[in-house]
This record gives C-alpha cells, sequence and structure tokens, in this order.
C-alpha cells in the first residue's frame, strides 16, 4: 500500500507541476518568432494563450481578436481558444488534485490505502487534458499557414510539456506503489520464549 512518504513526495513534485501549467498560461511565449533584420534590429513576435506580442509595436494585444475569429481563420481560432480552455480546465483539476492530496495527507492509514485511486485518476486525467492542449498547438504550429519557416514552440509549450509528463509518471508512481509496497505499520508476531 502507498505510503505518507509516497504521498509527500509526489505532492511535491506535483505542486511544482501546478506552477508550470500557471506559468504556461501566464507567459505569452508558447510559440515565437525571431529573426534579425540586415539593418541589425531584432523582430521578435510570440503567441501567447491570451496575448499576441509584437516587438515592433513594443506591446501584447489580446488575442485571439475579433478579425482573428471571424472569415477564413475561424478554424485556427476556436482550436487557440479550446487550448486556453482546455490549460484553464487543467488549473481546475490541479486545484481538486491538491484537495485530494491534502485529505489523503491529513486522513488516517485508511484513507492512505484506498485514496490511491482517486488520486491517481485525477493525476492522469489532468496529465491527459495537458497533453491535449500541448498536441493542439503542435498541430497547429505544423498546420497552420501562420506559421512559416522560422516559428518554433517555445517556452509555455515546453513548460506544458514537462507539467503534463510530470503528472502522469506521478500518477503510475502511486498506482506502482499502491501495488507493489506492503502495507504500512501491520501487525508483527510476538516472539517465543524459546
Amino acid at each position: 500500500m502507498t505510503r505518507r512518504i509516497v504521498y509527500g513526495a509526489c505532492m511535491a513534485v506535483f505542486l511544482a507541476a501546478s506552477v508550470l501549467t500557471v506559468v504556461a498560461i501566464v507567459i505569452p511565449r508558447w510559440i515565437s518568432w525571431d529573426t534579425t533584420t540586415n539593418d541589425g534590429n531584432r523582430i521578435h513576435y510570440t503567441y501567447g494563450l491570451h496575448k499576441r506580442c509584437s516587438s515592433l509595436t513594443q506591446s501584447c494585444e489580446y488575442f485571439p481578436q475579433y478579425d482573428d475569429c471571424h472569415g477564413p481563420d475561424r478554424y485556427f481560432c476556436s482550436m487557440w481558444r479550446s487550448v486556453g480552455f482546455l490549460m484553464s480546465f487543467a488549473v481546475v483539476l490541479e486545484g481538486m488534485t491538491l484537495v485530494a492530496y491534502i485529505t489523503i495527507l491529513a486522513g488516517g492509514r485508511q484513507k492512505r490505502e484506498s485514496g490511491w485511486t482517486v488520486l491517481s485518476f485525477l493525476l492522469l486525467l489532468t496529465g491527459c487534458v495537458q497533453c491535449t492542449a500541448m498536441a493542439i498547438v503542435a498541430f497547429l504550429f505544423d498546420n497552420d499557414d501562420r506559421f512559416f519557416v522560422g516559428w518554433k514552440l517555445d517556452t509555455s509549450w515546453i513548460f506544458c510539456t514537462v507539467s503534463w509528463s510530470i503528472l502522469v509518471v506521478s500518477g503510475a508512481a502511486i498506482v506502482a506503489s499502491a501495488w507493489l509496497l506492503s502495507s504500512e505499520g501491520g501487525y508483527e508476531l510476538i516472539p517465543d520464549g524459546e
């Protein structure tokens, strides 16, 4: 059965993954483009889930805008907004997972011995949601005409990838520990006087 040390270690790793998830949402660097002009000026352009930034205007603007979502680019807009929804949903699931961790760790032995099923399900579900968001961005990067040679998947995309990988590995580790570790604090035989 899963022990307190396993839950504690997995919770610490989970908190790091949650921070990566929030940072991936906040920083507008899912896809970026850098180039240097003949004059030596550097042009930098980035797409975030909710902002698009340009070094030409030295500002960020809300994204996707009305023009991006009507006309021939509606597909891109719908997919990009779906990624934003999935990442926000992942944060909600991470909040539920944190509550599950606290409940299991604060509860007694019975909670630790039976709580692994709910916790591992939440970890794997959150990992799948983030993996889907990451895959949609990678699909758009590979197939949308606005991303030509020179664009790259950037920091936020990497943070999302690392986050969901950690979540899936943590979920698998909890399942493995529940199946492989012996029950904690079981009864021991009293030695006879011989």
